[in-house]
């Protein structure tokens, strides 16, 4: 059945005017590139960016210790450590997990960005970027994305970046919270992947790699690595940014 035709209740040719006493703003929907990129954030006018992570330190956050270390070569940071009235007691090594504080902390503008960790009785790890405008990202996976694109870009090749995605993911819920049949068939899964290339996804050490070495590490799983995986920890370890979270563990 046919539909009718409704004519036009407005003709084509109406003219609106516009007021003349308010500026005229830029049509955010024709802008290109828009998105909260994350390795755009610093680009603040050079204002001090504020990084707040919360953590238990009854699970120590190792992926965004390498992080640190990494941001730290990259930008000027100023890092603290702080402990919340909700945690009784942290080890000396906690404490001082973010290296020793920097001489010039008292002042703060000839710094790019602040990196601060609390030690407090959280659930999993959040953070906080823009402390005002910003709800926490939760979950060190999470946390770790944010983090590495304020270091490099993800891969603009989608099977690359879904590869890198994959290997954190796989890291966290199977490596380091899943059953010893599920850590098994993980390293089974890294001893082949390393077989075949010297890093997890890509050319060079990417997240994958980082998230997976540090739940190697925090799983308890070193000892029984197959050789493909041993090797590819001595060439994490070698790089010198990996020693934060091995030096927590000892």
């Amino acid at each position: 059945m046919s539909m009718y035709q409704v004519k036009p209740i407005c003709g084509g040719d109406i003219k609106i005017d516009l007021p003349t006493c308010m500026y005229k703003l830029a049509n955010i929907h024709a802008q290109q590139g828009t998105g909260c990129n994350p390795e755009h954030a610093l680009q603040d006018h050079g204002a001090l960016r504020d990084i707040v992570v919360n953590a238990n330190p009854a699970h120590p956050p190792l992926t965004l210790l390498v992080l640190h270390s990494l941001l730290s070569q990259r930008y000027r940071v100023l890092s603290t450590v702080h402990v919340h009235s909700s945690v009784a007691g942290v080890p000396p090594q906690l404490l001082s997990c973010l290296g020793p504080r920097h001489a010039d902390s008292y002042a703060r503008q000839m710094f790019q960005l602040g990196f601060t960790l609390i030690w407090k009785d959280v659930p999993k790890v959040e953070m906080k970027f823009s402390i005002q405008n910003m709800c926490p990202i939760k979950g060190e996976a999470n946390v770790a994305r944010f983090l590495f694109k304020l270091l490099a870009p993800y891969p603009s090749d989608p099977a690359l970046a879904t590869l890198v995605d994959s290997w954190v993911d796989t890291a966290f819920f199977q490596l380091l919270d899943g059953s010893a049949k599920e850590r098994a068939a993980v390293l089974r899964a890294l001893n082949s992947a390393l077989g075949r290339n010297p890093w997890l996804a890509g050319p060079d050490v990417s997240l994958a790699d980082i998230t997976c070495y540090c739940c190697v590490l925090q799983s308890g799983s070193v000892s029984s690595a197959p050789a493909n995986v041993q090797r590819w920890l001595k060439s994490c370890e070698n790089l010198g940014y990996f020693g934060p979270a091995k030096l927590l563990l000892q």
